[in-house]
């Protein structure tokens, strides 16, 4: 029956034809540039946002978890088996760890100062450390607090844009974006709401990273002074 109608003056996309945009903020109906234009303000948008899964950068794997907000940000990292917490508010940065972070391993360095390490990391366990600015491990860290340097750095495709297939992430509907069939990156884009990046595979195999709780506000304040040990103008070696 639908085969042998003949629709002369209609915009109709068939019989029994759905429109995969209805109810949609249809962006899946723009080219792929244009939709990530439209992501990325979105994001830089949002007032906070938390990222978990992994980074790969300078032959370094990271593991994340970090909720983030122009005003600071709070989360783990994992390197190399160890784990430590990390909190800024405003440009004050916090470090904690276990004692075992603090302590040269075995094997490293040239064996001098080990006790002293030990003293030193037997403080520091389990309390926040203020990261100075000038010490160069602020500068590494910080960024991992800091909304706008992991959005710029994250959500950049690589290469010819091109529209993937349409699909979910978990109830939400979403469109793909990829940058050079893929190995420039993968981004899943939310079809829902606002146009917010969900689901970012970097490309070279440098990492996946969900992104979630876009716009929801989080508390950071600073640690209570039981809590926070000031190791002076630099860090210990770690």
């Amino acid at each position: 029956m639908c085969a042998g109608l003949v629709v002369g003056v209609t915009s109709l996309t068939g019989c029994g034809g759905e429109d995969p945009d209805a109810g949609t903020n249809g962006v899946g109906k723009l080219p792929a540039s244009k939709i990530q234009s439209k992501t990325s303000k979105a994001a830089q948008d949002a007032s906070a946002v938390r990222l978990s899964g992994t980074v790969v950068s300078k032959n370094h794997t990271y593991s994340l978890d970090m909720r983030v907000k122009d005003e600071g940000g709070t989360g783990s990292v994992t390197s190399k088996g160890q784990t430590f917490q990390l909190l800024r508010v405003g440009e004050q940065l916090y470090l904690k760890a276990d004692s075992e972070f603090w302590t040269h391993k075995k094997g490293e360095g040239d064996g001098k100062g080990a006790q002293g390490d030990e003293t030193a990391a037997a403080k520091l366990d389990g309390k926040y450390v203020k990261v100075p600015e000038g010490d160069p491990a602020y500068q590494q860290l910080s960024g991992f607090t800091d909304k706008s340097v992991l959005l710029d750095g994250m959500l950049t495709l690589h290469g010819e844009l091109a529209k993937g297939d349409r699909g979910k992430t978990g109830s939400t509907r979403t469109i793909k974006i990829t940058g050079d069939e893929g190995a420039g990156g993968t981004l899943d884009v939310s079809l829902d709401g606002k146009p917010y990046p969900l689901r970012l595979e970097r490309g070279g195999h440098a990492g996946t990273l969900k992104l979630a709780d876009w716009g929801k506000d989080f508390k950071i304040e600073e640690p209570d002074k039981t809590e926070l040990v000031d190791y002076g103008e630099q860090l210990p070696t770690s």
